[in-house]
């Protein structure tokens, strides 16, 4: 066995240019270069929804699931019509993350998910999202500061969030507050059974769930990948996470 545990991440589709580039699968760098930073070996997954053999296959070589952002996810997924305002989906993606996670939660296996990753939790747990925040929780703070706009970078903190003191995230982060960077336009609405809520942002919606059984199963909504290399408490994220799957394979 490698000293070193390996965590699998779904990859995103890049859809093709005629002529140009072939269909195609990405996943950002950072993702990858914090997970290794913490010690982690990064094992990058194809989306292969129409082979689960090969998939499963997969899945056995990993130690744990780490769920990153990306595009929207499908309505039908959480059982919804779709919203005007819902954005770019990846069908693809949703099964792939959607069947890992799943046999991630019936296996125990560590999961850590972060912004379309708290999301994909709380889809494959039972849950629902708001598909636009803006027109579907007009009483909200704004949530989507994706850069450029507003001056904005990824690590630009542009709120607080209030943390559960006794749950795993409180304990990671030592506090009951956090600056967070956002860059999403959809959250959870209904909350899932067996999550429990960690973290909240200034207008109630929820930004941390961890799971109820002990599992490590934790999602934050934005992106303390981004953060990790000039605030230790969101890189210990990482390194807690990675070493609750090391744990987990003794």
């Amino acid at each position: 066995m490698s000293a070193r545990p390996v965590i699998g991440i779904a990859t995103q589709t890049l859809e093709a240019i005629p002529g140009q580039v072939p269909l195609a699968w990405v996943m950002g760098q950072k993702y990858v270069r914090v997970l290794t930073s913490v010690g982690a070996v990064p094992w990058i997954i194809p989306l292969l929804p129409d082979d689960e053999a090969t998939l499963r296959l997969i899945y056995e070589k990993t130690d744990g699931i780490f769920l990153t952002g990306g595009v929207d996810m499908e309505p039908s997924t959480y059982g919804e019509t779709r919203h005007e305002l819902c954005g770019k989906t990846d069908p693809a993606r949703d099964a792939t993350e959607l069947t890992l996670l799943r046999w991630a939660m019936a296996d125990r296996k560590p999961v850590l998910g972060v912004c379309r990753g708290i999301q994909v939790i709380n889809v494959a747990a039972g849950g629902t999202l708001y598909q636009d925040l803006t027109a579907q929780r007009p009483e909200g703070i704004k949530h989507d500061y994706f850069p450029p706009a507003e001056g904005c970078t990824r690590n630009s903190l542009t709120h607080k969030v209030r943390v559960e003191r006794n749950s795993r995230l409180g304990r990671i982060i030592a506090s009951d507050e956090a600056s967070v960077n956002s860059m999403h336009h959809q959250g959870i609405k209904a909350l899932a059974p067996g999550l429990m809520p960690t973290a909240f942002a200034p207008d109630g919606l929820i930004e941390g769930v961890e799971g109820a059984n002990g599992q490590f199963l934790l999602g934050v909504q934005w992106h303390p990948e981004e953060l990790a290399e000039s605030d230790p408490l969101m890189r210990r994220l990482f390194s807690t996470f990675v070493a609750a799957v090391t744990d987990s394979r003794s």
